[in-house]
């Protein structure tokens, strides 16, 4: 599995992509009408260059939703620092309510290849936002911080660095309602460890939290039996244990820990639990709507997570 496909919608909106395509007399739709997405491709016009022209074409002072999508690396020598512009430009999107950096697709760059930076100017410059999103993990830094308006916070990455997943916990978020963390492989950065999730999985900072999805982790298992106990769970809508190395040890912990029935929806697709376990959780859950699809089947003793490279 990886990311074939640049977002369709975002934030409730239509996805309008402005590209080095976008010409002067390109006609475009109402600037608050649309999610927009910033993006060039490899070898043509560079990132600053597109993002000025979308500032000089489109009313920002009426987008909410903004999509960046590639902006070159590392090895261009015009490569753009996306958080630079952004931050810079600030001033020029006062309703800026959704935001998500990294709308790349495995053909423009592997999730994992992705050159991220320090992402906390961004929250510290559009302190509206209510939906905060980032893809690639390379590099990636997060600092605690703060916010009363937050509801979304989600991190996609083969790698997440456990620098992240701890600057998460400690951060205050008294009405956030999503959290997803993508934490990958450690071959490519996710070296985050059960204690790492410790502030996550009390849930003391996120009190309006209902739906945590802790996914495509190497050491899923782990995660299930942390979260057979955790307290944030009593008050989840829905839990994800999705896209990683799940096997019946990890199902076994969770049907053996607090109960889930309260649950609306269990994800744990992409796992490599036995038939037999698969049917026991389901009946354990009758009213839960549970997601067991992708069965994996082990090579040997190797598994795999469904989002790495």
């Amino acid at each position: 599995m990886g990311v074939y496909e640049h977002l369709m919608g975002y934030a409730g909106l239509r996805v309008e992509s402005f590209t080095e395509e976008t010409g002067p007399d390109t006609e475009l739709p109402g600037a608050g009408e649309v999610a927009w997405a910033i993006r060039t491709s490899f070898d043509e016009d560079p990132f600053d260059g597109v993002f000025a022209a979308f500032l000089e074409r489109v009313d920002t002072t009426e987008v909410t939703a903004l999509i960046i999508g590639y902006w070159g690396a590392s090895y261009d020598e015009e490569c753009a620092d996306p958080v630079a512009l952004l931050t810079g430009a600030a001033d020029r999107f006062p309703k800026l309510r959704a935001l998500f950096l990294g709308d790349i697709t495995g053909e423009e760059s592997e999730i994992s290849w992705i050159e991220q930076s320090d992402v906390s100017p961004l929250l510290a410059a559009f302190p509206l936002l209510e939906r905060f999103e980032v893809r690639g993990g390379q590099g990636l830094r997060l600092s605690p911080f703060r916010s009363d308006v937050l509801k979304v916070l989600r991190f996609e990455s083969g790698g997440l660095p456990a620098e992240v997943v701890r600057a998460v916990g400690a951060s205050d978020l008294p009405n956030l309602e999503q959290l997803d963390l993508w934490l990958g492989v450690d071959e490519y950065g996710g070296n985050t460890t059960v204690a790492d999730l410790a502030p996550v999985l009390s849930g003391e900072r996120f009190p309006t939290l209902r739906r945590l999805g802790l996914e495509d982790a190497e050491i899923q298992d782990e995660i299930a039996a942390a979260v057979a106990g955790a307290p944030v769970v009593a008050r989840l809508e829905s839990l994800s244990l999705a896209m990683g190395m799940m096997t019946d040890d990890g199902a076994e912990s969770l049907l053996s820990g607090q109960p889930l029935t309260h649950l609306k929806r269990l994800d744990l697709h992409h796992h490599f639990l036995s038939d037999a376990m698969m049917e026991r959780v389901r009946a354990a859950l009758p009213g839960v709507e549970v997601d067991l699809s992708e069965q994996e089947t082990p090579d040997d003793d190797w598994r795999y997570v469904a989002v790495s490279e």
